[in-house]
C-alpha cells in the first residue's frame, strides 16, 4: 500500500506540472485523472487507463449532444446519466464512467461545446492517465522472492501435516492440533492471490508468471485429497501393521513435499501397498474390516494426491529427455 500511495503522488505531481506547462485548465484535473488511473498491476492500469480514455470520449461526445440540444440545464446532467451510464455498462467501460463524469462536469461548468475546450479536455486525459500508466510501468513490486518464501512456508506446513499423520498411524493416541490444516490453507490462498499479481504485472509470456498460478492450483487439489485422507485416518483407532507401512509411505511424501520434481517413487511404495492389501487374508474381525478398510481408502487418497503431482509437477531430466526423444522420431 506504501508503494501505491508513492506511485500515486508522483503521477499526480507529473500531471498536474505537465498540464501547466501546456496550458491546460484546470491543471489539478489531469492529477485528479492519475489518480484515479494507477493500479496495483500493470495490465490492470492498462486496462484501467484504456477503458477510462475511451469512455470519457464516449461520455463527451454523449454530453456535447445532450447539452447541445437541450441546453445547459441541471436536468440535462440527468438526461446525459441516463443514456450514457447504461451504454458504457453494456460495453465494459464501468471503470471510465467517474472519469467521463468529471470530464463531463467541465463541460457543463464550460457552458459551451467548443473545439478548443473539447480538445482541451481529450489533452487532459492524455496527460492525467499517460502519467498513471507511465509510473506504473516505470515500476511494480517484485514478488518472485515473497512467492518462494511463500512456497517454503506452505511446504514446512504440509511436511508437518504428513509427519503427524504418520505418528497419528504409529500411535493412535497420538494428539495434534491440525493447527498446519488451516494455516496451508491460508498460505495457498495468500499465494494464489499473490500469483496472480505476479503475474498481471508481466505483459508478455515469462515462465515465472505461469509457473506460480500452477504451482497453488496444484497444492490447492492436493490439499482437498489430504483433507480426504485426515478424515479416513480419524477411523484408524487401532495399531496395525499395515498402519506402520503407510507412515512409512506418509514419511515418504514429507520429504518429497519440498522436491519440484516428481520422482516417483512414492507411487512405487503406493502400488506395493495396494498389492499386499489384496493379497492380504479377508478381516476376521468387523474391527479389522473397518480400520483395513479405512487404512486402504487413505491409500487410495494418497495415489489421488501424488496423481496430481505426477501431472503439475517437473519430471526427471532423464524421462523428459526420452520424451523429447520420442517425440522428434
Amino acid at each position: 500500500m506504501g508503494i501505491r500511495v508513492i506511485k500515486t503522488a508522483i503521477a499526480a505531481i507529473a500531471a498536474i506540472y505537465t498540464a501547466y506547462y501546456l496550458g491546460l485548465e484546470p491543471a489539478l484535473s489531469a492529477g485528479m485523472l492519475a489518480i484515479l488511473g494507477v493500479e496495483v498491476t500493470r495490465k490492470k492500469g492498462l486496462k484501467s487507463a484504456s477503458a477510462r480514455f475511451v469512455a470519457s470520449v464516449l461520455g463527451l461526445f454523449f454530453a456535447s449532444l445532450i447539452f447541445s440540444v437541450f441546453g445547459f440545464h441541471y436536468w440535462a446532467v440527468a438526461i446525459y446519466i441516463l443514456v450514457s451510464f447504461p451504454i458504457l455498462s453494456r460495453f465494459q467501460l464501468k471503470d471510465g464512467i467517474i472519469t467521463s463524469a468529471v470530464i463531463v462536469f467541465h463541460l457543463f461548468t464550460h457552458g459551451q461545446v467548443t473545439p478548443s475546450f473539447l480538445g482541451n479536455e481529450i489533452l487532459l486525459l492524455f496527460v492525467g492517465l499517460g502519467w498513471a500508466t507511465a509510473i506504473n510501468f516505470i515500476y511494480m513490486p517484485k514478488d518472485e522472492k515473497e512467492l518462494l518464501a511463500v512456497r517454503s512456508e506452505l511446504e514446512h506446513a504440509l511436511s508437518t501435516i504428513f509427519r503427524e499423520m504418520a505418528a497419528t498411524l504409529r500411535n493412535p493416541s497420538h494428539l495434534w492440533n491440525g493447527s498446519e490444516l488451516l494455516e496451508a490453507h491460508r498460505i495457498i490462498e495468500d499465494g494464489a492471490r499473490r500469483s496472480l499479481r505476479n503475474s498481471e504485472n508481466r505483459l508478455w509470456y515469462q515462465e515465472p508468471s505461469t509457473y506460480w498460478p500452477g504451482y497453488f492450483e496444484m497444492r490447492r487439489q492436493q490439499l482437498y485429497s489430504i483433507q480426504q485422507m485426515l478424515a479416513e485416518l480419524s477411523l484408524v483407532y487401532e495399531k496395525w501393521p499395515q498402519g506402520e507401512l503407510i507412515a512409512e509411505l506418509l514419511e515418504r511424501l514429507a520429504g518429497d513435499v519440498k522436491s519440484e520434481v516428481y520422482q516417483g517413487k512414492a507411487e512405487e511404495m503406493v502400488f506395493e501397498l495396494m498389492r499386499s492389501f489384496r493379497e492380504m487374508e479377508l478381516p476376521k474381525t468387523r474391527e479389522e474390516f473397518e480400520i483395513r478398510a479405512a487404512l486402504l481408502t487413505l491409500l487410495h487418497e494418497v495415489d489421488r494426491y501424488l496423481a496430481v503431482a505426477k501431472r503439475m509437477k517437473k519430471k526427471p531430466a532423464a524421462e523428459a529427455g526420452e520424451k523429447r526423444k520420442s517425440g522428434s522420431n
